[in-house]
C-alpha cells in the first residue's frame, strides 16, 4: 500500500484530494492508499445527502468565519481543525474479500483500525471499541468518525481521530444530529465526543503498520484535486444544494 502524508492549504483542496486519490486508484490495477492530513482551518463538513440548515447552525459559523462544506461520502456532520488527524483509505473492490459490500468494509476496516489502536492506549482499564457502524469510541466516548464512498473497482474510506479539538466549539456550531446511532442515547456533544489520548505521530505509525503502508505515493494528483475544487469542493451550489 502506498503511504501520502499530505495536507493542503485549504479546506476544499483537502476533502479534493480524497476523491482525486480514489480517481487515481480507479484508473490502475492495483494501487491502493493510505492518506494522512491535519487541517491548520476550522471548517464544518455535511455528509453526501445531508441537509445544510438542519445538521449546521449556519449563522454561528458564519459569524466566527468558519467555511462550510460537502464531502462525497455519507456520514454525519463533523467539525474539523486543529486537533483533528484525518485518515484516508482507498481499497480494491474484490467480490470474495471483505470489501465486496459496504456493511463487510465497515466492519473489516474498523475492526483493523481498533485494533491497531489498542496497544497505544497504555490504561488497562480503558477500551476501544467500534460503535454504530463506523465509529471508534474509548470507554463509551466516541473519538472517531468515518464514512464511505465506493465506485466500481475501488472504495474510499475515510474519517477523523480527535486528539486535540476544541470540543467546546462543536456546541457552538453544530446543533444535535437529525439522526443519531443508539450508543449516543442522546447525548449531547458534550457527553458523546472526546479526544483520544495520544499524539498524532503515534495514531499515523499504529495504523501506517496495520496497514502495511510502506511504499512512497510519489506525485500526488495535483492538477485533479484543482478540477475537483473548482467543478465542485469550491463551489456554493455544491456545498448548500
Amino acid at each position: 500500500m502506498k503511504l501520502l502524508d499530505w495536507t493542503l492549504p485549504t479546506p476544499a483542496q483537502n476533502l479534493a484530494a480524497d476523491e482525486a486519490l480514489l480517481d487515481w486508484c480507479e484508473t490502475r490495477d492495483d494501487a491502493e492508499v493510505l492518506r494522512f492530513w491535519e487541517s491548520s482551518q476550522h471548517f464544518v463538513v455535511v455528509g453526501y445527502a445531508e441537509d445544510v440548515a438542519t445538521e449546521v447552525n449556519v449563522a454561528s459559523c458564519e459569524a466566527r468565519g468558519v467555511p462550510i462544506l460537502r464531502r462525497c461520502s455519507g456520514g454525519g456532520t463533523v467539525l474539523q481543525g486543529p486537533g483533528c488527524l484525518n485518515c484516508s483509505l482507498v481499497l480494491r473492490i474484490h467480490p470474495r474479500d471483505p470489501t465486496r459490500s459496504i456493511a463487510a468494509t465497515n466492519q473489516f476496516v474498523m475492526e483493523r483500525n481498533r485494533a491497531a489502536l489498542k496497544s497505544e492506549i497504555r490504561n488497562p482499564k480503558s477500551e476501544i471499541s467500534v460503535q454504530g457502524h463506523t465509529d471508534l469510541a474509548l470507554d463509551g466516548v466516541k473519538f472517531s468518525g468515518n464514512a464511505q464512498r465506493r465506485k466500481r473497482r475501488c472504495l474510499l474510506f475515510h474519517g477523523t481521530f480527535l486528539l486535540g479539538l476544541d470540543l467546546a466549539l462543536v456546541e457552538a456550531l453544530l446543533p444535535m444530529p437529525s439522526r443519531q446511532p443508539a450508543y449516543r442515547q442522546n447525548r449531547g456533544h458534550a457527553g458523546f465526543i472526546r479526544n483520544l489520548p495520544l499524539a498524532a505521530t503515534a495514531v499515523k505509525q499504529a495504523l501506517r503498520v496495520a496497514w502495511l503502508a510502506d511504499e512512497p505515493f510519489g506525485s500526488p494528483p495535483t492538477q485533479a484535486v484543482d478540477d475537483l475544487v473548482a467543478q465542485k469542493y469550491g463551489r456554493r451550489e455544491w456545498t448548500f444544494r
